[in-house]
């Protein structure tokens, strides 16, 4: 038997596993760290859903931080709504002032004659008259709130101090049938006008610190023109919303949006045996034009970022908590070492202060 004759044969290591369609869906859960696998998956992802440039002079917007950002607010406007309405005082506080008593105590200060101004045609007593403006502030303040729930427009107005301007740059047609909830439409043919192509809303937020605003549309095609054409104007602080409704539809299908999503939006069907993460098109609706977020929705948006943000697998969750608690021990460990360091110096230092026997 020779000594350069090999084990085994070479064909053997050229052997894949065949493929079950079946289970092409079926991937790990485990976190292995940065791959080649996942770095061409994360390129396909780039080329299907975005189209980045080169020469690109707007800033993008993650669709994660952008429902970051609008829970944030929605929550910091539900905190200073509720503390205004408990400062604030209604009208029957303010009218109860002005008691029977301090009635009785007006009519003695006027040398126990029952009317004021009795010599002036056309005045009461001070009791009526009072009741009766107490009446009046009543009925007004009873008229305004009726208006208030009345109007939906009232009621439903925009956060205040909204920090972004949020734009739906397609056409209108499209604007009614979906768009993100607090959007406003802005086709980018009013870009093309030669007199007011911006509106009230857009000067307000232009260039203005501590605001920002967004454009979007189905997949970047229309908004990232609107963006450029924007940003060679003068507008430093546009973003654009990277991947427009394609990737809202893909990472947020619940929460955001109102109407019925395109389908062009809407991913390509699912091999057999796989649950799609986006729901099924409904018979086209009617969007309905709201400045605010539910409370139903804002739990949906937080449910889905929670989804995306923290690892799903349990194994890494323990690591997580395991790297955690060994983090804290290593620091409890280090700060008892430096406490014994440090009383060790301080005895040290004390026996050294006193004097030799």
């Amino acid at each position: 038997m020779s000594l350069n004759r090999g084990i085994g044969s070479v064909q053997y290591l050229k052997k894949r596993i065949p493929k079950n369609e079946k289970y092409q869906h079926v991937k790990t859960r485990l976190d292995t760290g940065c791959s080649l696998t996942k770095y061409m998956e994360r390129l396909e992802e780039i080329k299907k859903n975005y189209r980045y440039r080169k020469d690109e002079i707007f800033k993008r917007l993650k669709v994660t931080t952008f429902a970051q950002l609008i829970l944030q607010v929605a929550s910091v406007s539900d905190l200073n709504e509720s503390e205004i309405d408990g400062e604030s005082h209604g009208p029957e506080d303010s009218l109860s002032v002005v008691s029977d008593a301090d009635l009785e105590c007006l009519s003695e200060h006027t040398n126990g004659s029952p009317r004021l101004l009795s010599d002036r045609p056309g005045t009461g007593d001070a009791r009526e008259i009072c009741h009766s403006a107490r009446s009046t502030l009543l009925r007004n303040h009873q008229k305004t709130e009726n208006e208030l729930v009345s109007s939906p427009e009232v009621a439903d107005r925009p956060y205040p101090d909204c920090p972004y301007l949020l734009l739906d740059v397609r056409d209108r047609d499209l604007y009614d049938l979906c768009h993100i909830i607090s959007a406003h439409s802005f086709p980018i043919a009013m870009l093309s006008r030669t007199m007011n192509p911006y509106t009230k809303d857009v000067l307000e937020y232009k260039n203005t610190a501590g605001k920002i605003i967004i454009v979007y549309d189905e997949d970047e095609r229309i908004a990232s023109q609107a963006a450029t054409v924007m940003c060679e104007r003068g507008f430093e602080n546009l973003f654009l919303l990277s991947g427009g409704l394609k990737v809202i539809a893909q990472r947020f299908p619940e929460g955001l949006t109102t109407g019925c999503i395109p389908t062009s939006c809407l991913s390509s069907p699912t091999p057999k045996g796989k649950k799609s993460s986006v729901p099924q098109q409904q018979p086209s609706q009617v969007a309905e034009k709201r400045w605010r977020f539910t409370s139903d929705e804002l739990a949906k948006i937080q449910e889905q970022l929670e989804e995306m943000l923290i690892p799903s697998n349990s194994n890494s969750r323990m690591s997580s908590r395991m790297s955690s608690s060994s983090s804290q021990s290593q620091a409890s460990s280090a700060r008892s070492r430096h406490g014994s360091s440090t009383a060790g110096r301080d005895s040290a230092r004390a026996q050294s202060s006193r004097p030799w026997k």
